[in-house]
Formats: C-alpha cells, structure tokens, sequence
C-alpha cells in the first residue's frame, strides 16, 4: 500500500492534476467551440474519468462565476472564507491547509455560493462512479485507491498545486493575478500563463504563449513568479501571506441576491 500512495503523489497525481487543467480548458469551450457547448460537457466526463471521483460538471458551475465575479464575496468560491484566513495563519497550519486544499476546493461553494445539483452533475457522477465499480470489480480496491490518492494529494501540498497560490494571491500589494512562465506549463496546459487566461478566457492554453508573444509590451512587465516551489515556500514561511492575502469585492448582484 506505501507503494500506491508513493506513486500516487509522484507520478498518478501529476496526471490527475493535469486532466484537471484539460477540464478548466474545457469549461470554457475550446474543445468544441461555443457551439457545441454539450459536447464540451461530454467530453469534460471522459476527462474526468482517470481523477477518480466526479469533478467537471461542477467546476463548470462555479469556473464561470470566478471569471465573472473575480473576488466576488459570496459569489467567487476561489476566494478562502473568514474562518480559514484566520486560523490558518502560522507556517504549520499553512502546510495544513495547503494538504486540505482539494476538500476546501469541494466543500467551500456548499458553504459559501450553493447552488442546485444539476442533472449535469448527476450525470457527471453516475458515470464516473459507474467506471470506478467496473475498475474494482475487475482488479480490486488498489487501482480504485490509486487513482482517488493521486488525485487528492496532488490537489493539495504538491509542486504543481502551486499555481492554485500563484494565480490569485497578494504577494505585491494591489497585484491580483500573476503569470508564471516556467517549464510546469508542458504539463498542466499553460495555466501558469494566468493573466492571458483572465484576459482572453475563450483562447485555449494551448495558444495563451502566442497571445503573450503578440502583446509583449503588455505582459512583461507585469509582476510574474518564477517558480511555483518558491510560491509555496513563501506562502508558507512569509507571515504577510496566507489565506486571508486576496482582493475581495463586493457586486451588486452579491447584494440583491
């Protein structure tokens, strides 16, 4: 059993952590294109499959309004709530809610934007759970563990999971979104090109290095991270970042709502 979590967290992981890249890159329609939005959907359920437990349709769900509502109080799950910014605040806890981060990620939008299951999600679910079954039943628990363990402790404290920290959190006052442009971007869909990403959400990664190329004078400049291991670290041991180091807003949706 050591052994499947060791490979689970070196190698399974990494892929699992970059499906969930094909699946952000999917919630915005690059596969299919705009208009064949169910396609997209589809095809997000059979990424899912290898991660283990069901995932797609309900990022789907709450991608949008974090494009949308970028820091949206109540409306942006990306956004920790109070209660995690003020007790996860020491370098010891930090490391604990960089390991929990993949049940935050689930369990933060109950909390702070539910919404209805849709029958996306039940489908998401029914099928995902349906190949787990037909994976025990033929080779046992092990490979059902191993796809599960993979998928949770590369979501949490892992050199890839540091662009969850990169992406949106404060390390220069007033700067909310950074780029990161290192070789971690050949396996995870060029998520670290973040700042393209939010500016041209509808581009695939796949293309976000030629945007950056197009509009140089734009993005260089800007403040970037080098490495993801260094975004941890200083999360970790800089006590003017945490949780609580995000821009958070208030829209009037928010309040009519």
């Amino acid at each position: 059993w050591k052994w499947i979590v060791f490979w689970a967290y070196a190698f399974g992981g990494c892929i699992n952590h970059s499906l969930t890249l094909a699946i952000h890159d999917i919630s915005h329609n690059v596969a299919f294109g705009n208009k064949q939005a169910r396609w997209n959907r589809w095809f997000a359920i059979f990424a899912n499959l290898p991660i283990g437990l069901p995932y797609s349709a309900s990022f789907k769900k709450y991608h949008i309004d974090h494009h949308r509502y970028l820091g949206g109080d109540g409306l942006d799950v990306d956004i920790p709530t109070d209660l995690e910014g003020w007790f996860f605040c020491t370098p010891l806890r930090k490391i604990v809610w960089l390991f929990l981060q993949p049940f935050f990620y689930a369990l933060r939008p109950l909390y702070v934007n539910p919404k209805p299951v849709s029958r996306m999600e039940m489908l998401n679910a029914m099928v995902q759970f349906s190949v787990d079954f037909v994976i025990y039943y033929l080779w046992g628990l092990k490979p059902v563990v191993y796809l599960w363990a993979g998928s949770i402790l590369c979501l949490g404290f892992h050199p890839i999971s540091g662009h969850f920290i990169a992406e949106h959190y404060m390390f220069l006052k007033g700067h909310e979104t950074y780029s990161y442009y290192g070789p971690l971007n050949l396996i995870t869909f060029n998520v670290g090109y973040h700042m393209e990403h939010h500016d041209f959400p509808s581009i695939p990664g796949s293309k976000l290095p030629l945007v950056k190329k197009i509009a140089a004078e734009f993005y260089d400049t800007l403040p970037q991270h080098t490495s993801w291991i260094r975004v941890l670290w200083d999360f970790v041991f800089d006590d003017s970042i945490g949780p609580y180091a995000r821009i958070k807003r208030q829209y009037k949706l928010a309040k009519e709502g």
